[in-house]
């Protein structure tokens, strides 16, 4: 580990910034963590966390690193330039903020702009592969940002990262791959919802046609991962219908931006509403399934 970076904040303690903290404790690094759920602070601090609280502003001077993984743009505008003393104002000059959340290019870039005023050195680095890769310290990262902070960053990103991609010097390049990648991610859930549902109402056993597939050429890690989920009927959410309802949003918003068509992206968009729209959102993604009618779907066992 670079013996310059001393001090490193996590701010987002849910599935996957609780992972990622926890890759950094075990690898002997002075971790902070910073969420409102006070039972993960908690949990973070049983682990071996130097600090925790519900928000950053109190140990903002010592942080030599910040790691946002936060749900969205406006969390991270709120966190830190919002309120009568925005948290930019605490930390000192030189720290490194690395934004991990899924947000569009622009705003990654105006969040760059605005933090290099008070000489604040961001990179753009979201990250893909779930909670479980999180823990394990196995996520693939996506960066763009400048070449030297990435590679002064380097080893943090070892620490948390089995795939590690340098995209480009360019902020806002490495939150473009993750919407290609979400694109893909969203659809693969949506027609895996569509073909089980399908199945469902041709009375075919859904574990056989699970079987079936995960052993042929329609396979995909979405298929495999969200299934079964619906076969156990346990739509307890590792991830849920909104964050699609917002990532697909953000790819569409681009696409549009661009004048890019994107006719796959705004059906797989537009299921997930439709599931937001029936009460679902905070459930888990693969509950879109649950938008289609006339079939009988596996209940959970209690």
């Amino acid at each position: 580990m670079n013996n310059s970076i001393q001090k490193i904040g996590v701010i987002g303690l849910g599935a996957m910034g609780m992972g990622i903290a926890q890759s950094l404790i075990r690898a002997g690094i002075s971790t902070y963590g910073f969420d409102i759920n006070v039972k993960a602070c908690e949990q973070l601090k049983q682990i071996g966390a130097t600090g925790v609280a519900d928000n950053a502003t109190q140990w903002a001077s010592e942080l030599d690193v910040l790691l946002l993984v936060v749900v969205n743009g406006v969390q991270i505008e709120n966190i830190l330039f919002g309120g009568e003393k925005p948290l930019v104002k605490k930390l000192k000059a030189g720290t490194s903020v690395i934004v991990h959340s899924t947000i569009s290019a622009e705003q990654a870039q105006d969040f760059a702009i605005r933090l290099q005023q008070y000489q604040i050195n961001m990179l753009d680095a979201p990250i893909s592969g779930g909670a479980l890769k999180a823990v394990q310290g196995q996520l693939t990262v996506m960066v763009s940002g400048s070449s030297e902070l990435f590679e002064e960053m380097k080893p943090i990103f070892d620490v948390i990262a089995e795939r590690l991609y340098y995209v480009g010097n360019e902020i806002g390049q490495g939150s473009m791959v993750k919407m290609i990648h979400q694109l893909l991610a969203g659809v693969h859930i949506a027609v895996a919802a569509e073909s089980m549902a399908f199945a469902a109402k041709a009375n075919i056993p859904l574990d056989l046609m699970y079987d079936i597939v995960t052993h042929a050429a329609g396979n995909s890690w979405m298929f495999e991962n969200r299934v079964p989920h619906i076969l156990a009927g346990d739509y307890t959410p590792k991830s849920s219908v909104d964050i699609f309802v917002k990532d697909l949003g953000i790819v569409l918003e681009a696409g549009k931006t661009m004048k890019f068509p994107l006719p796959m992206a705004a059906t797989a968009h537009q299921m997930f509403l439709a599931a937001s729209n029936e009460g679902f959102g905070q459930w888990d993604d693969s509950a879109v399934v649950k938008t289609f009618k006339g079939i009988t779907l596996p209940e959970k066992k209690l």
